[in-house]
């Protein structure tokens, strides 16, 4: 058997640390086994996928330096490779489900299905969909198309028995199939979700073996199940450990900086942060640190891939990142290396305007600039709050402003600008001595220095982003309680009840 194996990330959002630990995985497997590593974009959502963020996969695969055999980009056997091209493929499937009846087309309604979720709190039971349309009569669905009601496609699930199958890495899995929803396959507006579009791409791209993450284990089932009803041998299937921060928690951007580029923008290697991934969840068979990729290839094992989650330890790649610099850039490298990443004349070259008139001599430059090329800032309380904000409330204000900018999506000066008086607004605080005094502070560990806005282009979506999450965790963090609270306030966008009643 030639082993197939396949990434296939949505381009919804910045390439996430876990995406390339995944992909990771994927493409040691393959190269191990002398197959094909396989790169396909999952772009159903047509609301949040844009061509940008598909662009950016590309670039931190590839600065990563993980290269892909078939993909979008360079082509293959089994294309097109973007799902969003594949729509008449799913459909077609979809149509045979329903003839030989593993699926059916369910009415209902968002005030029905609202109304289903408020009942199964009420009795303290599984939130998800009843199955009130699974069994209507040919006549009856007949008659509401032709009424033109919208419908969906649902999986037709067994609703007594288990499914039993063998993962490679958590040894035998057993699920009860009335654990398990009648999954939507198709969207009304025929737009496949990921469950079918998955199952039918692996299925027809040759897909051997299923490399992802222990969050998709719940949805195993549901795959299982749609190779049964298309009479399709099904892969082996491989969950890999979750990455967790140093909270216990998964991973996410909420409270740690996620994105590829942040780690790229930082001045890490890519060739340590590749190695520290490749350490995650994995036990090499010595007690070194440091791999050469050929290396943890040749010896690669799925055996010493563990079952629980793997830490993503800041300082632990800081310190890989430490020795591969020490070991494989010479001391007459080392200079060039570092002005590549934060001296280069393009960014310098962004500086002098904003210091020309601000510097009395060259080494104020360094002064005036230091926290556009370090990664910790030593905050403080008065910083970062003052007699008009208290620590919770400036938390919650930052908060406020990583999803006002998520929103506006704009995180260069002139978003942070725009988002710097809605804050101000939202929470009725006075936008010059509060807000901005509160920005300073985040974004450059100082009351004053060049102008916030334009520094703050410069600094970067990433790292701006990982500034405002680390001034909120030295005032205190924010607990799961006040975030949701925060959340359903922000929606309103009238925050200032909940400040004052801090």
């Amino acid at each position: 058997m030639s082993v197939r194996v396949r990434i296939a990330p949505s381009p919804t959002g910045d390439p996430h640390v876990g995406t390339a630990y995944i992909a990771l995985f994927n493409y040691l497997f393959a190269k191990k086994h002398g197959g094909e590593f396989i790169l396909r974009i999952e772009d159903t959502d047509q609301s949040r996928s844009r061509p940008e963020y598909e662009t950016n996969i590309f670039d931190a695969l590839n600065w990563i330096g993980l290269k892909w055999d078939e993909g979008p980009d360079i082509g293959g056997k089994c294309g097109p490779y973007r799902q969003s091209e594949r729509t008449e493929i799913y459909r077609t499937h979809c149509q045979q489900l329903l003839d030989r009846g593993m699926a059916y087309k369910c009415f209902a309604t968002p005030e029905e299905l609202s109304e289903m979720r408020e009942i199964s709190k009420k009795l303290g039971k599984r939130i998800g969909y009843d199955r009130r349309y699974r069994n209507l009569s040919e006549e009856e669905i007949a008659e509401r198309e032709k009424a033109g009601q919208p419908y969906v496609i649902r999986l037709k699930l067994p609703l007594t028995g288990e499914c039993v199958y063998e993962d490679v890495i958590k040894g035998r899995i057993v699920v009860p199939w009335s654990d398990i929803d009648d999954q939507i396959l198709l969207k009304s507006d025929g737009f496949p979700t990921y469950h079918l579009a998955n199952v039918v791409d692996d299925y027809l791209m040759g897909i051997t073996h299923v490399i992802r993450g222990d969050e998709w284990m719940s949805s195993t089932p549901k795959h299982i199940f749609l190779y049964q009803a298309f009479g399709w041998e099904k892969p082996e299937f491989l969950h890999m450990p979750l990455l967790l921060g140093k909270d216990g928690k998964k991973l996410s951007k909420r409270r740690n900086p996620t994105s590829i580029f942040f780690y790229r923008d930082s001045g890490f290697l890519s060739e340590a942060l590749r190695n520290f991934l490749s350490l995650m969840g994995y036990s090499m068979t010595d007690e070194k640190e440091i791999y050469p990729i050929e290396e943890i290839i040749q010896s690669f094992d799925v055996k010493r891939i563990g079952k629980s989650g793997a830490f993503f330890d800041l300082h632990k790649l800081e310190w890989l990142n430490q020795q591969y610099i020490i070991k494989q850039i010479p001391e007459n490298q080392l200079w060039n290396r570092i002005k590549e990443w934060g001296f280069n004349d393009e960014l310098i070259n962004k500086l002098m305007p904003l210091c020309h008139t601000r510097i009395k001599t060259f080494a104020d430059f360094m002064q005036l600039f230091y926290f556009l090329f370090v990664n910790h800032l030593d905050y403080t309380e008065e910083l970062l709050t003052s007699n008009r904000i208290t620590k919770e409330s400036a938390a919650l204000a930052l908060q406020a402003m990583i999803w006002s900018m998520d929103e506006n999506n704009d995180w260069n000066g002139s978003g942070l600008e725009k988002s710097s008086h809605e804050i101000a607004e939202v929470f009725g605080i006075h936008h010059k001595k509060v807000v901005m005094r509160m920005l300073f502070g985040a974004i450059t560990g100082k009351h004053f220095g060049p102008p916030l806005f334009d520094s703050a282009g410069i600094l970067g979506k990433q790292r701006l982003r990982a500034r405002l999450l680390s001034a909120i965790e030295f005032l205190g963090g924010i607990s799961n309680k006040k975030y949701d609270l925060l959340s359903k306030m922000w929606k309103t966008k009238n925050c200032q009840e909940l400040v004052t009643a801090i």
